[in-house]
């Protein structure tokens, strides 16, 4: 058994049941890391999510790294990130079934996103029914107004390294 903690700094610390740090996370993302505040995993935890202060989830896959946590190689990769309210997320869940993130939000919405590509499928009390199979059509709630971002598989800096030093040399020909 791993645990995950979900900090104000915006990074994730997966911990062993012993309370040895296994390894730290910090999302990839182009803006500031954020407080996170709200997490949670597939059923069969092999995706972990977090919500964060600003309305972003973000989705890794951990499955490899809990078969052996020991193994440096067994890596965490982040795939997805998208913006999924205008303010906090205060809660998310996966349903497994149908595939889907329900996120809940400060800003009184609940909504319901495609959990392999981040699309927006609606909210709860719309008029029409969701339309789960349907992923064809890219829209957004009209308080987002970024799409999804896939994260690609050479964007190894989200894993937290250890303090490095960059010693500071004087060039004289510059």
């Amino acid at each position: 058994p791993v645990l995950a903690s979900a900090h104000e700094n915006g990074c994730i610390c997966l911990w062993s049941i012993q309370g040895n740090l296994l390894k730290e996370l910090l999302p990839f993302s182009k803006y500031p890391s954020v407080p996170l505040t709200a997490l949670c995993t597939d059923v069969s935890t092999k995706m972990l999510l977090a919500g964060s202060k600003e309305g972003h989830i973000m989705r890794w896959c951990i499955a490899s790294f809990l078969e052996d946590p020991q193994n440096s190689k067994n890596q965490i990769k982040e795939e997805l990130c998208w913006r999924a309210h205008s303010t906090e997320v205060v809660d998310l869940f996966h349903e497994e079934e149908k595939d889907v993130v329900v996120t809940a939000s400060t800003d009184g919405s609940v909504r319901l996103w495609h959990a392999m590509n981040g699309y927006y499928l609606g909210y709860f009390g719309q008029a029409r029914k969701f339309e789960l199979s349907d992923i064809s059509r890219l829209i957004l709630p009209c308080d987002v107004n970024n799409f999804p971002t896939i994260i690609k598989e050479e964007s190894k800096h989200m894993e937290k390294k250890k303090k490095s030093e960059y010693p500071l040399m004087l060039d004289r020909d510059k």
